[in-house]
This record gives structure tokens, C-alpha cells and sequence, in this order.
């Protein structure tokens, strides 16, 4: 006996530009909630009939493979997937889009379901396939509507032709598909051969050595860098942070202001490691710089990036603090111990994190790229900095879990050396100042409505 969900959003765009929006590129990887951790294994074209894609659920320690089919489109309508192979015994999505008036639509998302093993498989997995359906489209609803009223503003701007370095990375794989939903043209920077028309090969030793490949782009994210929180720090691995930073960015501008049209737009991911540790003093933009180690990089990163200037593009640093996602970062290194009762509070607990959640990340980068008011140092930040011991609180309520325990500063140093003085023990207290004034609207402004977008923890559907 099949299992009928349905579900509906009104988005703010006619039906023809919600349906362009899922047949783009990037549509089935900003759909996917983060807290899922499903993967992309294989896809043959977009959503025309016939087209399939193969995703990787994980179940327990093992991971199961789901094979789709796209059916039934008719244009700017309707489209549908089948499952062909996968945990249902029959899986059938359409996805349905009506216009309410020329600036808005209707989409309802509609899943025909059977569970196998029949009564048994209702009996065991019935309660959590109903809990999981409304979770997930939520989600993805919320997603496709914050999307769609970010490009909405807009509207009007030429589509670009991005080159993102770390296209790879914690943000630089979701942005690419931001861009690409939203009409935008993705070329990947890849250390390594490039595989099609969509890469080109760089080195932050080198740069770009076959430019031709890069004409007519006109913006760069630049986002490669060595990860700071990732093993203690060594004198090599210092120097692989600056280097990976510094030197990349230096030798990545050298080529591109070689070109004979540079690219018009340069946004350099750099990082609110740039005011050092400031205790609780709030920060803008214009914050002079502090001391120790990654606010030094900081200065020689953003400098690295200024003969872009020179040759007329307008360049933007992005000074972006704590990436929350479950998909990698702090969130992800804090919610075992969470779940279990256990709080990540470093040190005293009251020093600041000034974080940011992937969503509103993506869209400042995108208003960033788009908005020619916004230039030099822009902090991509959310306008609640928390206090650690107020993250583990909040975290754990989310959770609803206690928030116990407290590692002491000075085994923290003893262990992590630098690492600790530098990354989880200082104060940074962020405010994104350029952002509010360029008019950004933040998805999740505080620290709880991002945890529990982040988490599917939602209390009410959106």
C-alpha cells in the first residue's frame, strides 16, 4: 500500500524561473540538507526525461546507493523522479509549479511512497519516513525561496562567468552550486589536470599557466588555503598557512593581471583572524589589524590581492568568520560531544566567536560579487557574535542535551601549542557592518535559528 506526502511553498518568482532555477546545474546539491551528509556518485545530464543521478545515503557504518530517473517533464510545469534502485520499494516525486501572478508561483512537491517488507517495513520504518519527509522539505523549501528573493534583487545584473579556486572545499563546492542555480557560469581553479572545459589547471606556486583558458571571465573567488584547525601547528605547518595563503594569492594575481582583460571583479577569502585577539571589543571593518600570527597572514593576504586594483577590478576582502555546517568545520567537530552531554567550551568559555552559517556565507559572497557598492574589507559575519559558553549552551539546547565540561587554557596550550593561542582560545567580536548597509538580509541572524536550520531542528516548518 503506497504512502501519499504532499507538500507546497510560494516563492516569489514567476513558475518559469522556479522551474529554470531546479533544471540548472547545482539545483540537486543545494537541495540536499546539510545534516544528511548524502553524496553525489554519478548523474547523466539534468531533469529531461531519461536523465539519472546515483546518490550515496549513509546508513549506520554502511552506505546505500539510490538510483533516479527523471520522467514526464513538460516545460516550465512539471518534472518527476522515479527511483529506480534504492531504499523504497516504490519512490515517486513530481514536482509541480503554477503561476499565482507574474512575481509569484506556487511549487508543491508531491511523494507517492512504499516502504518494502510490506506491513513490516510500515511498522518499522513508517514513523520515521513521515517525521523525515516534512524535516527535509522544509528545508529545501526554505532553501529555494531564500535563493530565489537573493537573485530576485538581482534580477537585472548581468549573469557572470566565475573562476573559483577551492571549488572543491567547504564553501567553494556549495557556492559553484549557488552560482549555477543561479545562472551563473562556473569555471573550477584545480590543482591537477583539468578534466573538462568547466576546470582549468592552477598552482598557488605558479598561477594560471595556460591563460587563454581563462578569457572572458569576469570575476575570481579566490578560497584555497591550508586548513588552520587541522593538526597542531609545526614551523611547516605555519608555513604551509602563510604560504597557501600569501603566496597563492600573490602568484594567482600575477597571472591575472597578465591577461589582456582581467577579470572586473577579485574577491579574496581572507578571515577575521585579521583583528587578533580583541577580547570584547566589537569590530568593523574599520578595525585596525592585531597581533600574533594569522593576523600578520591576514595583512599580507589582503595585500597580496591589491594589484587587482591596479588593473580596474574591484576587489573584496572577505574577512569571514566561523563557517557553520555539519558537513565539515567547528559544527561538525563539536556534535558528537554535544549529542552526548558533552560542551566544547575552551578556556574561560566567555571569549567570542563571531560566526556565520553557510547559507548567509553563499549569499554574502553572491551580493558580494554582484553588488558594485561592496569593495575592500567586508566582514562575513553574523550580527550575533556568541560567547563559547553560550554556543555550547545553544548548541545543547538545540540538541536537547545538557552542556557539560570545560578543558582549562593551560592543557590546551601545553597540547596544541600555537594552535590553541591562535584559533581556540582568542576573543573576536565581529560586526558585519558593510553587509547590513549594502542591505543584506540575513537567513539565520541568530545563533539558535541557525543551529536548528543547519540540524533540521526546526520547531515549526517556515
Amino acid at each position: 500500500m503506497a504512502s501519499l506526502f504532499e507538500t507546497s511553498v510560494e516563492l516569489p518568482v514567476s513558475r518559469a524561473e522556479a522551474f529554470a532555477w531546479h533544471a540548472r546545474p547545482g539545483a540537486l546539491e543545494r537541495l540536499v540538507p546539510p545534516w544528511d551528509d548524502v553524496r553525489v556518485i554519478s548523474r547523466t545530464g539534468g531533469i529531461e526525461d531519461g536523465d539519472r543521478v546515483e546518490l550515496g545515503l549513509p546508513f549506520g557504518p554502511i552506505q546505500l546507493r539510490w538510483l533516479a530517473e527523471h520522467r514526464d517533464r513538460i516545460e516550465g510545469r512539471s518534472f518527476t523522479d522515479v527511483q529506480l534502485r534504492g531504499p523504497f520499494r516504490r519512490w515517486v516525486h513530481t514536482h509541480a509549479f503554477e503561476d499565482r501572478d507574474q512575481d509569484r508561483c506556487l511549487l508543491t512537491d508531491r511523494i507517492e511512497y512504499q516502504l518494502p517488507l510490506g506491513a513490516l517495513g510500515r511498522l518499522a520504518g513508517g514513523g520515521a519516513v513521515r517525521r523525515m519527509l516534512p524535516r527535509m522539505f522544509g528545508y529545501r523549501h526554505r532553501v529555494t525561496f531564500e535563493d530565489l528573493c537573493l537573485y530576485r534583487r538581482f534580477r537585472d545584473q548581468p549573469r557572470l562567468r566565475v573562476a573559483i579556486t577551492g571549488a572543491s572545499g567547504l564553501v567553494g563546492a556549495p557556492l559553484a552550486a549557488m552560482l549555477t542555480t543561479g545562472g551563473h557560469e562556473v569555471v573550477r581553479l584545480v590543482r591537477r589536470v583539468a578534466r573538462d572545459d568547466t576546470e582549468v589547471s592552477w598552482s598557488p606556486q605558479a598561477g594560471v599557466e595556460d591563460l587563454g583558458r581563462l578569457d572572458g571571465i569576469d570575476a575570481v573567488v579566490h578560497l584555497a588555503g591550508e586548513n588552520v584547525a587541522d593538526g597542531r601547528w609545526t614551523q611547516t605547518k605555519m608555513k604551509r598557512i602563510r604560504d597557501s595563503r600569501v603566496e597563492g594569492t600573490r602568484h594567482l594575481v600575477r597571472t591575472l593581471t597578465a591577461m589582456k582583460q582581467p577579470p572586473k571583479i577579485f574577491i579574496g577569502a581572507s578571515a577575521i583572524g585579521f583583528y587578533g585577539n580583541r577580547g570584547s571589543d566589537w569590530l568593523d571593518e574599520g578595525a585596525p589589524a592585531g597581533t600574533g600570527f594569522l593576523a600578520e597572514v591576514g595583512r599580507a593576504w589582503e595585500s597580496a590581492a591589491a594589484p587587482m586594483e591596479q588593473v580596474g577590478a574591484r576587489v573584496v576582502n572577505a574577512r569571514i568568520g566561523v563557517v557553520l555546517t555539519p558537513s565539515g568545520g567547528l559544527l561538525r567537530r563539536v556534535l558528537m560531544p554535544a549529542r552526548f552531554g558533552i560542551a566544547s567550551v575552551f578556556g574561560a568559555g566567555t571569549q567570542y566567536i563571531s560566526w556565520i552559517a553557510i547559507d548567509d556565507l553563499l549569499g554574502a559572497l553572491t551580493q558580494a560579487l554582484l553588488d558594485p557598492t561592496l569593495r575592500g574589507p567586508v566582514n562575513m559575519t553574523a550580527p550575533a557574535p556568541a560567547s563559547q559558553r553560550d554556543f555550547a549552551r545553544t548548541l545543547g539546547n538545540v540538541l536537547r542535551r545538557p552542556a557539560m565540561g570545560r578543558i582549562p587554557a593551560w592543557p590546551l596550550r601545553a597540547v596544541a601549542g600555537d594552535l590553541a593561542t591562535e584559533v581556540l582560545l582568542p576573543s573576536i567580536r565581529v560586526r558585519p557592518e558593510r553587509l547590513l548597509a549594502a542591505g543584506y538580509r540575513f537567513r539565520t541572524p541568530e545563533l539558535e535559528s541557525a543551529l536548528r536550520y543547519l540540524l533540521g531542528r526546526e520547531e515549526k516548518a517556515p
